[in-house]
C-alpha cells in the first residue's frame, strides 16, 4: 500500500463519512450545510484568490436553499483576542443555526472560540485549559450550532481537532482551549485551495503537521496508544520529508501538494490521540517573531536531544525516514540515547538547510533573550501545565529553569552540546 493510500485509509478510520476531503469538494458544502440548518454565518479569511473560492461556497449554499445570514471577516494570524471579540459580536448578531468557517487555523480557531463565547458568555480566559467548555455547557445546559470547518492550508488541521489557539498581542503570549466540545461536526478540505499557497505558508504548514505527529509520537512511548500513533505519525512524516522538497522545487506539483494535505491532516489525527509538548509549548511564546509551524519546527530538534534517552524506539523509526531521504548517513542501529537524538536532530537540520529553513533562534529577526524569559515564565503557567506533563520526560514548574533554559539557549545558538539531560 502506498503512503497516499495508507493516509486516506487512516483519515477515513479517523473521521468516517463526516469528513469531506479531496480535489473540488467546495461545491458540495451547500448540501452539508442544508443538513445542519437553514441560516448560515460564513467566517472567512481573505487571501489571494479566496474570493473565487468563497463564491463557490455561497453559490452552493444558495443552490441548497441555505440563507447566508452573515459574511464575517476572519482574524489576523494567530487569532488576536481583539479579532475574536469582534467576530463573536457579529456571530451573536447573525444568530445562525449553522456556522461555516473558511480559512486556515486562525480562522477556524476563531470560529470555535466565538461559538463558545456567543453561547456561554464569560471571558475567553474562563475557557483556557482542558475540558472547561464542556463543563460550562453542562452547567448552563447549552449547545452550539453545527460547525462546518473548511480548511484552506495544509498545516494546523484545525478543522479536525479539539484545539483553539488565541493570542494576547499585548504580552505576545498564545493560550489554548482544549475541548472535545469544539471539534467541528463537519470538517472539509478542498486540496485545490492549496495549489497557489506561497512558499512560506507551505513550509510553515508542513512543519506544523510534522510537529504534531512527532511530539505526539514522542509522548506516546510506553502508552497503550503507541502503535496507533506510530502508524499515523510515521505516514505523516514520511510524506512531508519526501514531498516537501518537491513542492518547493515545483509549487505546481499537484501530487506533492496532495501529499502535504494528507500529511498535515494526519498530524491532526495524531493530536486527537495524544498531546503535543515541548515544541508547541515554546512556540506559544514566539508568536511575535515566528509563525507557529516555523517555531515548532525550529525547536523540535533541540527537544529531540533532550528527550532522546526516553524515546529510542520512535527515534529509530523517524531516523530511518530521514535516512531513506538521504538526509543522514549515521549508523542509527548502533547509536543509543543522546547520541541517537543528536543524529536525528542533525538530519532535521539537514532538511531545513536544503529548503532554506532556519535552524536556530539566533537567525530569526526580532528574537532576543526576552523571548527565552517569556517562554520559561509561560511554561510555569498552570494553564499550560498539560504541555509539561505530555513530555516523554515530564517536567514540573520547578524544573523548568534548570532543564528548559538550556534547551532554549541551545536553540538560540544552534549548539546541541548546551542541552542538559535529566540524569
Amino acid at each position: 500500500m502506498s503512503d497516499f493510500d495508507k493516509a486516506r485509509e487512516l483519515l477515513r478510520q479517523f473521521k468516517g463519512e463526516s469528513y469531506l476531503f479531496g480535489k473540488g469538494i467546495l461545491a458540495d458544502i451547500g448540501k452539508r450545510a442544508a443538513r445542519a440548518g437553514n441560516r448560515a454565518a460564513l467566517i472567512r479569511s481573505t487571501f489571494k484568490g479566496s474570493d473565487n473560492f468563497a463564491e463557490i461556497i455561497k453559490e452552493s449554499l444558495h443552490g441548497s436553499g441555505v440563507e447566508l445570514a452573515a459574511e464575517i471577516k476572519g482574524p489576523r494570524p494567530n487569532c488576536p483576542r481583539e479579532d475574536l471579540f469582534r467576530i463573536t459580536e457579529e456571530l451573536k448578531a447573525a444568530a445562525p443555526d449553522v456556522v461555516i468557517s473558511f480559512g486556515g487555523g486562525s480562522t477556524i480557531d476563531a470560529a470555535k472560540a466565538a461559538e463558545v463565547l456567543a453561547a456561554l458568555g464569560g471571558t475567553i480566559d474562563d475557557y483556557f485549559g482542558m475540558g472547561l467548555v464542556t463543563d460550562a455547557m453542562k452547567k448552563h445546559d447549552k449547545t452550539f450550532a453545527p460547525h462546518i470547518a473548511i480548511q484552506t492550508a495544509a498545516g494546523s488541521a484545525a478543522h479536525l481537532t479539539k484545539y483553539s489557539n488565541i493570542t494576547d498581542i499585548s504580552t505576545g503570549q498564545k493560550k489554548l482551549i482544549v475541548d472535545d466540545a469544539i471539534v467541528p461536526a463537519h470538517p472539509a478540505f478542498d486540496y485545490e485551495v492549496t495549489y497557489s499557497a506561497p512558499e512560506s505558508l507551505t513550509l510553515d504548514g508542513a512543519f506544523d503537521g510534522v510537529a504534531h505527529s512527532l511530539e505526539v509520537l514522542y509522548g506516546a512511548v510506553g502508552k497503550p496508544v503507541y502503535n496507533e500513533v506510530e502508524e499515523v505519525a510515521s505516514t505523516c512524516i514520511a510524506l512531508v520529508v519526501k514531498y516537501l522538497p518537491r513542492v518547493i522545487e515545483n509549487p505546481q506539483d499537484e501530487e506533492a501538494r496532495e501529499a502535504l494535505c494528507l500529511a498535515t491532516d494526519l498530524g491532526g489525527y495524531a493530536i486527537m490521540i495524544g498531546g503535543t509538548n515541548g515544541g508547541h509549548l515554546t512556540s506559544f511564546s514566539l508568536v511575535d517573531v515566528l509563525t507557529h509551524g516555523r517555531a515548532c519546527a525550529l525547536m523540535n530538534p533541540y527537544y529531540t536531544v533532550f528527550f532522546a534517552p526516553a524515546i529510542e524506539k520512535p527515534l529509530r523509526l523517524i531516523g530511518k525516514i530521514y535516512q531513506q531521504a538521504g538526509l543522514t548517513k549515521a549508523d542509527l542501529d548502533n547509536l543509543r540515547g543522546r547520541e541517537l537524538g543528536v543524529a536525528v536532530a542533525e538530519a532535521m537540520f539537514e532538511l531545513a538547510g536544503r529548503i532554506g529553513f532556519p535552524a536556530r533562534l539566533g537567525e530569526v529577526d526580532g528574537f532576543s533573550d526576552e523571548h527565552i524569559n517569556r517562554a520559561l515564565t509561560a511554561a510555569k503557567n498552570p494553564q499550560l501545565k498539560m504541555k509539561l506533563q505530555n513530555m516523554p520526560i515530564p517536567l514540573t514548574a520547578a524544573m523548568v529553569d534548570e532543564y528548559m533554559g538550556p534547551i532554549l539557549e541551545a536553540a538560540r545558538d544552534g549548539n546541541l552540546n548546551a542541552i542538559k539531560n535529566v540524569s
